[in-house]
């Protein structure tokens, strides 16, 4: 008896063993691949031309990259109407169009933790608690444009993404935005510091974005503008996805009033819209 046979076993049990190891995430770069493969439609195009001017400005090569992020996520993320809302293939397409915008250069994991969009014909009402100083608990509602659960779901107003995507210049962009949450929602509660694709990177982000979050605070309580919406002073969390909007939409006045913050996201991102 020769030694072929049972090596020739042993090799085959070890790539069954490592294929079952690898099973999932395998699976998943097979099947996104398969995806990436396809056409993209031309009504799809089509809506991209008609309804986000900052898809057009994009060089030829990250086009493509939002092309292919669209179609993975479409086939992934389910798109559920709210309120009497019909989704559309528009919706879908355009919603996904501005988020692929994060996953630009990246080793796309395309929001692993998102599990359904739900999108809302406009703001939307939700009712929150919290305490006071004094311990008291108190109820409150209010009318959002977007909000992002670490349970998986992503809430958006149609009528905001729409006037988002009009107006890549303006800074403001709630798929932007509640994209960004779910980014640093990928390895726990939202807290400003998504994953950097290194962990070497993370005392310069911390030291960076403190400085900046800080400072921040300190304008506004002296009254003065700036780049930064004020709306970034709420937390951390917040700070990280108004910057990401601002980086994405007001890529050269962010990078002339705060340099070391616009270095930080070039490096998160891998892209520099200055350029585009």
């Amino acid at each position: 008896m020769t030694l072929l046979g049972p090596l020739l076993f042993f090799l085959l049990l070890l790539a069954a063993v490592a294929a079952w190891l690898a099973g999932p995430p395998l699976l998943a770069a097979l099947r996104r691949a398969r995806v990436r493969r396809q056409p993209f439609p031309r009504t799809w195009r089509d809506i991209l031309r008609r309804r986000m001017p900052a898809f057009a400005r994009l060089p030829a090569d990250l086009q493509l990259q939002v092309k292919k992020h669209v179609q993975v996520l479409l086939a992934e993320k389910p798109f559920i109407g709210c309120a009497g809302l019909v989704v559309t293939d528009e919706m879908r397409v355009l919603i996904a169009a501005q988020a692929a915008l994060l996953l630009l250069n990246r080793q796309a994991d395309y929001f692993g933790n998102l599990r359904q969009v739900l999108v809302y014909p406009g703001a939307f009402v939700v009712d929150r608690e919290h305490a006071d100083g004094s311990g008291l608990t108190h109820a409150t509602r209010r009318a959002l444009s977007g909000e992002s659960w670490q349970q998986g779901q992503l809430l958006l107003s149609w009528d905001d993404v729409l006037a988002g995507a009009a107006d890549p210049e303006d800074g403001h962009n709630v798929v932007i935005h509640e994209f960004a949450h779910q980014l640093d929602q990928e390895r726990g509660r939202a807290n400003g510091a998504p994953w950097l694709g290194r962990r070497d990177g993370y005392p310069d982000w911390a030291r960076v974005l403190s400085a900046e979050f800080d400072d921040l605070r300190q304008r506004l309580a002296r009254g003065e503008d700036g780049v930064i919406d004020p709306y970034a002073a709420t937390d951390p969390a917040e700070f990280f996805a108004v910057v990401s909007e601002h980086f994405f939409e007001q890529a050269a006045a962010l990078a002339a009033a705060h340099p070391a913050l616009y270095g930080e996201f070039t490096r998160l991102y891998r892209c520099d819209p200055r350029a585009w």
